[in-house]
């Protein structure tokens, strides 16, 4: 009788959640809008109403910067890439909303917020030269191609031949927080160098700065300053990347970078493990990549949290991961998120739930906590403009014969946690109408927290039910 009871007690409180998590949505949207959604802005305005990029990095003839230098500003989680010009004298006349004539140099090919510029190719008679300094200005640019901040005001860039060029990428990727900011499937970015026509990444298990002989256990190329790790890493002791640039004919481009270490360990005892595809991985708005935390709904949880998710996963390739991937963490709680890939391709209804059935009894059997979190709506039109790809007609109905499943058992409602509109996530919150911007992810984060003291509750009696039953 005292178990019926408690399971007629679960299926009220089921029940309730149902009924409350509307108010409990518009709660979180509340919290959140009076931070970081205050500052949340839409695709390009024709009247150039956002400010634009400004903490542009300062010179003086008394505090120069080398011959090839790294020109910084503050970021822009809205840029999806930034335009730079440089001149070579100070125009009289120009126009924050357009592009000068008078540049000496342009380009748009700047996908972070620093840029190493090339001054010798088209300012070499200026360098070192106090009295005549280069100016350069910078702009955001969104997906389409069109501004949507003007132009910032001209900087002074002095130059000495007494400081050291830009022989090596900086490393930009830092991972190892409790935040969602230790990943079992690392990104590494950096500031690549200019002229570099591609990178070698090399793994480390110990530090070649202090063994030259060590050898890599992985070595990754790429023509971009990032890369995403395919393969996980984790271990009781840290592990150390480092990158290298080469020129077009394949010949080293200057030395290595810096080594910086990672520690991704079951030794932490991790309490919370998240499980999932590229929503839970991190990264949106197109250029931004799992590295840039304000892009990942683990982030702005209230607890911590190891992410395990792996970009592009489909439901499937989820649940092959885990024992590999899982177990040998063993977190008292696992939420799972994973499907979105599958169902938007047209696979089955019945092979996700299943995919997400396997992984929710393997947790049981193995003392995991396991915590289902539906799938978020998406933007099929978005999805096509940014990754050229179609998505099933019947996506709404897919999504939500697996969102029913999910919400009979221990789950996180996430399809929630950002408004709709008409049915689909709005470009406002998901630029590439699948994967949630930073303000997007703060909402999820938000969700998560406003539920989890009764969701955690709900997984711990779900566990007992088993151990109980066995």
């Amino acid at each position: 009788m005292k178990r019926r009871w408690e399971r007629n007690l679960k299926e009220q409180r089921k029940s309730h959640r149902r009924v409350s998590e509307l108010l409990i949505g518009l709660s979180c949207l509340v919290v959140v809008l009076g931070g970081l959604l205050l500052s949340t802005r839409h695709e390009a305005s024709s009247q150039l109403l956002t400010p634009p990029p400004a903490g542009l990095r300062a010179t003086t003839a008394e505090t120069p910067l080398s011959y090839s230098p790294i020109l910084t500003w503050q970021t822009d989680d809205e840029a999806v890439m930034y335009e730079i010009e440089f001149f070579t004298k100070k125009p009289e006349h120009i126009s924050s909303s357009k592009i000068s004539s008078q540049a000496a140099f342009r380009t748009r090919s700047v996908y972070q917020n620093a840029y190493n510029a090339p001054l010798e190719e088209f300012a070499a008679d200026q360098l070192g030269n106090p009295e005549a300094p280069i100016y350069w200005r910078v702009r955001a640019i969104d997906f389409n191609g069109t501004p949507y901040t003007p132009f910032s005001e001209l900087v002074p860039l002095y130059t000495s031949p007494n400081l050291p060029r830009m022989n090596a990428p900086v490393l930009t990727a830092e991972y190892g927080g409790p935040k969602g900011e230790t990943l079992l499937y690392p990104v590494y970015t950096w500031i690549g160098q200019a002229n570099a026509a591609s990178y070698e990444v090399d793994i480390y298990a110990e530090n070649p700065e202090v063994n030259p002989d060590a050898a890599p256990i992985e070595t990754l190329t790429t023509t971009m300053a990032e890369i995403y790790d395919p393969e996980p890493h984790y271990g009781s002791e840290p592990f150390y990347w480092r990158v290298r640039s080469f020129d077009g004919e394949g010949q080293p481009l200057g030395d290595w970078s810096e080594v910086r270490s990672f520690r991704t360990s079951p030794d932490d005892n991790w309490q919370v493990a998240v499980l999932g595809d590229s929503i839970s991985h991190g990264g949106g708005h197109y250029s931004y990549s799992p590295a840039v935390f304000s892009f990942s709904w683990l982030h702005y949880l209230d607890f911590p949290s190891i992410n395990l998710s792996e970009s592009g996963d489909t439901s499937g390739m989820t649940a092959e991961r885990f024992e590999r991937d899982v177990l040998p963490f063993h977190p008292a709680y696992l939420i799972i998120m994973t499907g979105s890939n599958s169902l938007r391709a047209g696979e089955d209804t019945d092979a996700v739930i299943a995919d997400l059935e396997s992984i929710r009894q393997r947790c049981l059997e193995n003392g995991i906590r396991p915590i289902l979190v539906t799938l978020p709506a998406i933007h099929p039109a978005n999805i096509e403009h940014v990754f050229d790809e179609p998505t099933a007609d019947d996506w709404e109905d897919r999504f939500e014969a697996v969102n029913a499943y999910i919400r009979t058992h221990t789950y996180i409602d996430m399809a929630m946690a950002i408004p709709t509109k008409d049915g689909e996530l709005p470009t406002q919150y998901a630029l590439d109408g699948l994967h949630p911007d930073a303000n997007g992810k703060a909402l999820m984060g938000a969700y998560v927290n406003s539920v989890w003291p009764e969701v955690k509750a709900e997984a711990d009696e779900e566990m007992q039910e088993y151990l109980d039953a066995q």
